[in-house]
């Protein structure tokens, strides 16, 4: 092994920002965070969060899970297929470029690249390029084991993200309810970068990328080959509040990645069991975002129009609502003493001390509370409210 490898995995990784993959996923994010300011300015006259939001979340929520996974796979020794990972890095592009992020689960990406490479081992003759051989990858071998694994740890991150950090990223949007009325739903579109540094052996990337980092094994060489990861999430909480739907989902899909790794490490004694491990994978992943998807969309709103007062549909970030503690689903009973029915009501309600605003408030349980916070006069969203009207 080189005595510089910690420089050659270095030098990889800085080769990682010139993958193309990279570069779209930065676009995407910006597109993204373009598309929810303009949805939430339509409905609320003001957007919740800044519009590069996405992109400068990218990396911030992910690059520890990103570190774990790559020391995790490279230190026990896992090594992929450069074929395998430009099918990979393939579907992901198709993935991103479609933005139906409801499939951007890792589970689907590393199991249609697998069975890809299946098909094309099937039907695709004796193809090779650089000193790579598709009639070589041995897909009852190692990568039976290393896919499985690599979708398992990728589902527990997929989960981690999810219940870490979509909450906050929840976007409400207003529609309009059998009724007529509008009621507020709360939508997360996201995606999340991980640049995961994998091992691949043989010589076919230093074939094309000259001083490619390598180390030597015995009598096997290897390449560092970091990787954008793309991972995707879209789902929108209608019948429950994100707080109540989101971290619940998470656990469930931290769950699934944990089987689908134990199955992954039961293809150490039969390969084919690591087949089922990404089979499996695929079916829980799917059973979760139908089931969830179907159980939003039947019943009704938890942030509808009510008769009691004033509903809440978003709160800005550092704002004085947020300082109150105020929630999505809470209702604004009265301000400064007087009773408010909507949002005009409201303001002008605040208008009325210029110093103080009082409000009266019950939360999703019907319990009332009293609070109080500072505000100036004429500034109509000091208060930092998005409301359903």
């Amino acid at each position: 092994m080189s005595e510089n490898w910690w420089f050659d995995v270095l030098r990889a990784a800085a080769v990682f920002f010139l993958n193309p993959l990279f570069w779209l996923i930065l676009l995407v994010a910006v597109a993204l965070g373009y598309m929810r300011v303009k949805r939430e300015r339509k409905d609320f006259n003001i957007r919740k969060l800044p519009g590069l939001t996405e992109l400068r979340r990218l990396l911030a929520d992910s690059w520890v899970h990103a570190l774990i996974l790559s020391v995790l796979l490279s230190g026990i020794g896992l090594v992929t297929d450069a074929g395998w990972i430009v099918l990979f890095s393939i579907v992901m592009v198709i993935v991103l470029i479609s933005f139906y992020y409801q499939w951007g689960s890792p589970i689907y990406t590393t199991a249609i690249a697998f069975f890809g490479l299946v098909v094309w081992q099937k039907f695709g003759g004796s193809f090779s390029y650089h000193g790579w051989s598709l009639q070589d990858v041995d897909l009852l071998d190692q990568l039976a084991i290393t896919i499985p694994i690599i979708a398992g740890l990728l589902l527990i991150a997929e989960g981690q993200l999810i219940r870490k950090s979509t909450v906050n990223y929840a976007s409400p949007h207003l529609e309009k309810t059998n009724r007529g009325l509008r009621a507020a739903v709360f939508k997360v579109k996201k995606i999340w970068l991980l640049p995961v540094i994998l091992l691949v052996p043989g010589d076919m990337i230093s074939a094309y990328v000259p001083y490619w980092p390598q180390f030597t094994l015995g009598a096997e060489t290897f390449s560092f080959v970091p990787v954008p990861v793309l991972i995707g999430f879209s789902q929108i909480a209608r019948k429950r509040f994100p707080d109540e739907l989101f971290p619940k989902l998470g656990v469930s899909v931290i769950w699934s990645g944990i089987a689908v790794t134990i199955l992954g490490l039961g293809a150490l004694f039969e390969p084919l069991i690591g087949w089922g491990a990404l089979v499996i994978g695929v079916v829980i992943r799917t059973v979760l975002t139908i089931a969830v998807a179907v159980q939003e969309r039947n019943g009704g709103y938890a942030a509808s129009p009510s008769a009691r007062g004033v509903v809440i549909a978003g709160v800005l970030p550092g704002s004085p609502a947020e300082k109150l503690g105020l929630k999505p689903g809470e209702v604004i009973r009265a301000v400064n003493g007087m009773q408010v029915a909507n949002d005009k009501e409201l303001y002008d309600a605040i208008q009325v001390n210029a110093a103080h605003c009082r409000l009266q408030v019950a939360d999703r349980n019907g319990e009332v509370r009293l609070m109080q916070q500072v505000l100036y006069r004429h500034d109509h969203y000091k208060l930092g409210l998005l409301l359903v009207r």
